[in-house]
């Protein structure tokens, strides 16, 4: 799979790394944006459901505490977001760390996932899935 590959070659992590961190970027595709609009995505994406059934699952909330919110506030801010977008990036960093990922990763996932995505779908289905899974949704 080409977004795998790309990502354990650019990012230096692991096969099982990759697709559980792309699985969960999608994941969170998948449950914020309508049925239509994920399907355009998941019609960009070959294997897409494998990818996302790889994704960890996580608890909601609890598991970090207020530690874990304070590197997501810190996150966000550097990658150009608001507080607002918190509640995914807090998913994220939960699974990201089931993975053996620190929360950095994310800020590097998202740039490589949407440019997979634009590749394959174009500007229009770039934009659904960034709209989304950036840190200022």
């Amino acid at each position: 799979m080409e977004l795998v590959q790309m990502l354990t070659n650019n990012l230096g992590v692991s096969e099982d790394q990759a697709k559980g961190g792309a699985g969960m970027l999608f994941n969170i595709a998948k449950e914020k944006l309508g049925s239509g609009e994920f399907q355009q995505i998941a019609d960009a994406v070959p294997g897409i459901g494998n990818l996302m059934s790889a994704a960890p699952t996580t608890g909601d909330g609890g598991e970090g505490g207020a530690g874990v919110m304070g590197m997501l506030g810190g996150l966000a801010s550097s990658l150009g977001g608001s507080a607002g977008g918190l509640g995914s990036l807090a998913v994220l960093a939960g699974g990201f760390s089931k993975l053996g990922l620190d929360t950095e990763m994310i800020g590097k996932f998202i740039p490589q996932v949407l440019q997979y995505v634009q590749s394959q779908g174009g500007d229009g289905v770039r934009s659904l899935l960034e709209k989304v899974i950036s840190p200022s949704a």
